[in-house]
């Protein structure tokens, strides 16, 4: 099975602002021992990471604004 990184993007980041873009989700597979120092990343330094430890990168899709804080099942 091979390793697989789940990626989102931030809420809190602007268009054009000079901050990592991207935060950490999960990480599942054979290499579940990775440890990450940081917790948002840029796209390049992601791509650094899955090359030297051979993981897949998945990227998560973001969810609406009319979605956030609403439950998706009922009790």
């Amino acid at each position: 099975m091979t390793t697989k990184i789940y990626v989102r993007e931030r809420n809190k980041i602007g268009a054009g602002v000079q901050e990592p873009r991207y935060r950490i989700a999960a990480v599942t597979g054979d290499r579940t021992d990775i440890r990450f120092s940081a917790n948002h990343f840029r796209k390049t330094e992601l791509e650094s990471i899955l090359q030297g430890t051979d993981a897949e990168l998945i990227y998560l899709a973001p969810m609406d604004e009319a979605e956030h804080g609403k439950k998706k099942y009922s009790d």
